[in-house]
């Protein structure tokens, strides 16, 4: 494949933890084996909780939104873009591609517009999601989702609409923790364990989770429960768990070794609050996959583009804690069937969600659209 020099601005909201941004990290990885694609990447916050970015060689500058609709982000993304004659400008979210249009309009550079991360069904013609999205769309050459879901729940128009998956770069598994030494640093006390790793807010079910480890606890008490991450239902969350089953529900916070932690599940789990929120490509369920985990996860949104039912995963209605107990039951039960599904998991995040993959499709874009 043929590469042409070029030089892509990156330009993302912040660097909080979430999909999005681990989707972000990951792309820089791969176009930084490429010396021929210069980047440079613009952070509207000074919010960075990926320190590995700084690992990276890449240019950051911080343009820090100071009150919060302050228009002078405008003016002072035009003159860094001017300065730095980028040939592309590459998106990552809604309000990113906004701040970035008047600039991409007055300078002549081309915009790709990646605010396409989640698949939410049934929006409404008046959904601020959908409305924002939609605002960008004129002003962008492609509108990139990392789900087919995705481009189809934003009603991106048919020519601009590109999907590319996520890529997972395999050396994050190459040097993990020894699960003996993670279990007892997390007091798991228990042969099996069984974790969700999320944010603790109204996107994702951990109410779900929870009540399915109840029952399950109600007929069992060789699991523990680890619920992994924070945010503002974690209290709520906390208070769910009656007493006399504390011991076997961890609540270990966010956690900088998410992949050590994975190690140790022998099942991994997405629930997702459908109400309100679709998965795009969920990072945590490749995580689970590229570690032979099997998964049962929420059906809807994107997640059927990666888990095959019953082959590569398990894929349950929302909000029945009831099919979540039963299928990791079964699972716990079927460890040869587990296993293979959790091969096979493996399979496919190697076949159709590798770094390498990635990074060349969206090369192959910048070429497309330079």
């Amino acid at each position: 494949m043929k590469h042409t020099s070029m030089k892509i601005l990156l330009a993302v909201d912040s660097l909080a933890r979430g999909g999005m941004e681990r989707r972000l990290i990951e792309l820089v990885k791969g176009l930084k084996r490429y010396p021929e694609i210069e980047l440079n990447l613009v952070v509207f916050s000074e919010t960075i909780a990926y320190p590995e970015i700084h690992d990276l060689d890449i240019p950051i500058t911080i343009l820090k939104r100071v009150p919060k609709k302050n228009p002078m982000v405008f003016v002072r993304f035009y003159k860094l873009c001017k300065k730095l004659g980028p040939d592309l400008i590459h998106c990552w979210g809604t309000m990113s591609a906004i701040w970035a249009i008047p600039t991409a309009k007055l300078l002549g550079i081309s915009l790709i517009n990646g605010n396409i991360m989640d698949a939410p069904e049934g929006l409404s013609f008046f959904d601020k999601r959908l409305f924002r999205a939609r605002l960008t769309y004129p002003f962008s050459s492609f509108i990139v989702s990392n789900s087919k879901a995705g481009l189809n729940a934003y009603k991106v128009p048919k020519h601009k609409a590109i999907c590319i998956y996520n890529g997972f770069d395999s050396n994050r598994i190459s040097n993990l923790k020894q699960g003996s030494e993670l279990k007892n640093e997390l007091k798991v006390q228990t042969p099996k364990v069984v974790g969700m790793i999320g944010s603790f807010s109204e996107r994702k079910d951990f109410e779900t989770f929870i009540k399915a480890g109840i029952k399950i606890l109600g007929k069992r008490s060789d699991v523990t429960f680890l619920a992994v991450g924070e945010g503002p239902e974690l209290g709520k969350h906390l208070q769910m768990v009656p007493s006399k089953y504390r011991s076997n529900f961890i609540f270990p916070g966010i956690r900088t070794d998410v992949e050590s932690v994975i190690n140790i599940l022998d099942i991994g789990v997405l629930s997702t609050n459908s109400h309100i929120h679709g998965e795009g490509i969920s990072n945590v369920i490749l995580e689970y996959m590229a570690l032979e985990k099997p998964v049962i996860a929420t059906k809807g949104g994107g997640t059927p583009e990666i888990i095959e039912h019953g082959i590569s995963g398990i894929l349950i209605p929302s909000h029945s804690a009831l099919d979540l107990a039963n299928e990791i039951h079964y699972l716990l039960e079927n460890i040869e069937e587990a296993r293979t599904m959790g091969r096979k998991g493996r399979e496919t995040v190697a076949e159709k969600f590798n770094l390498a993959e990635m990074t060349k499709a969206y090369i192959e874009l910048y070429q497309r659209t330079y």
